[in-house]
């Protein structure tokens, strides 16, 4: 299927979409639960073809962009890829803001029409979230301690991360998933910051034996649709399209539990070592310099994101 113009409406209002996303893991379960409930609702006129990995040619920053101009019909993008555009982007990754899934949830749900909000001036509308698993760090031995993270040369996934592992000590950089196992094994890059999810579909333990759960934030991918395109449809196939977006990502917010014991499992059955804690002293190191990243995002995101956050503090009493 030609990734140009993929969403195609016919006169019976019936949809044709190559729905891009640069990762597989918790995304194409996502996406392959999306296909489903579409073809189901609506029957013979639905089609659905994920290309996982970048195999559209478009990498997750670029989807955007991609989606905005028609050149994909729809995406799935890491929300933190494309903080560049806005910055209300990076709001489900700040670093450990989020406790929790339920907390995830709740900043997502005060969040949802602040995004469909900005997406609309990118030419493109939200059907859904699905959420990751807390992000960690993947290396070659623990990195539990100030000085063992200050030795990482770590790939991030947004410029927030890179941040803060920065002022840790790391080398970070921002490497796209299509473009790092070749980094991996050169040893350019020696840690991966990511949750077990997307680590575990990239199997990851091929390189890095051993994962850190530093519970940094459950970051979200954004599964957008061009305007154009979503406005050509009929109300009827809208509606199911709808109904299709709203299983998936009910379906995915109630997995997520479910998908970090599995990932666990899955890395302990390739040989992986997990620490679950992290040295006092690396713990208050991670929040004082959370803190100073947190702050800079509120001033770039304005009045918007300040008051989002402010909301969403007083929401789980903090």
């Amino acid at each position: 299927m030609n990734p140009i113009d993929t969403w195609a409406p016919s006169q019976k209002g019936s949809f044709c979409d190559t729905h891009s996303s640069e990762r597989s893991g918790g995304w194409i379960k996502s996406d392959a639960i999306f296909a489903e409930a579409g073809v189901r609702l609506l029957e013979s006129y639905g089609n659905v073809d994920p290309q996982p990995d970048a195999k559209s040619g478009f990498k997750s920053r670029e989807q955007l962009k991609a989606v905005a101009e028609g050149k994909l019909a729809m995406a799935s993008s890491v929300a933190g890829t494309i903080g560049d555009d806005s910055a209300l982007f990076l709001l489900s990754s700040l670093p450990f803001v989020a406790a929790n899934a339920g907390e995830a949830r709740r900043l997502y749900d005060l969040a949802k029409a602040h995004y469909d909000a900005v997406l609309k001036g990118f030419n493109q509308k939200l059907l859904y979230s699905t959420p990751w698993p807390a992000s960690g760090i993947w290396a070659r031995g623990a990195a539990d301690t100030p000085e063992a993270v200050a030795k990482l040369k770590i790939r991030t996934y947004d410029k927030t991360g890179t941040e803060l592992m920065n002022a840790l000590g790391a080398k970070a950089s921002l490497v796209s998933f299509a473009d790092l196992p070749a980094k991996l094994k050169s040893g350019e890059i020696d840690a991966v910051l990511s949750s077990g999810d997307g680590g575990a579909g990239r199997k990851l333990w091929e390189y890095l034996p051993h994962f850190t759960d530093i519970n940094y934030a459950m970051p979200l991918s954004l599964t957008t649709v061009n305007l154009d395109a979503w406005n050509a449809l009929d109300s009827a196939t809208q509606n199911a399209v709808l109904e299709a977006a709203a299983e998936t990502e009910a379906r995915q917010w109630q997995a997520l539990e479910g998908r970090i014991a599995k990932n666990y499992e899955r890395m302990r059955e390739n040989g992986m070592a997990i620490t679950r804690t992290v040295s006092p002293a690396l713990a208050a190191r991670f929040k004082a310099t959370a803190q100073t990243v947190i702050a800079e995002w509120e001033a770039k995101s304005g009045v918007e994101g300040r008051e989002l956050l402010d909301r969403f503090r007083k929401s789980v009493a903090r």
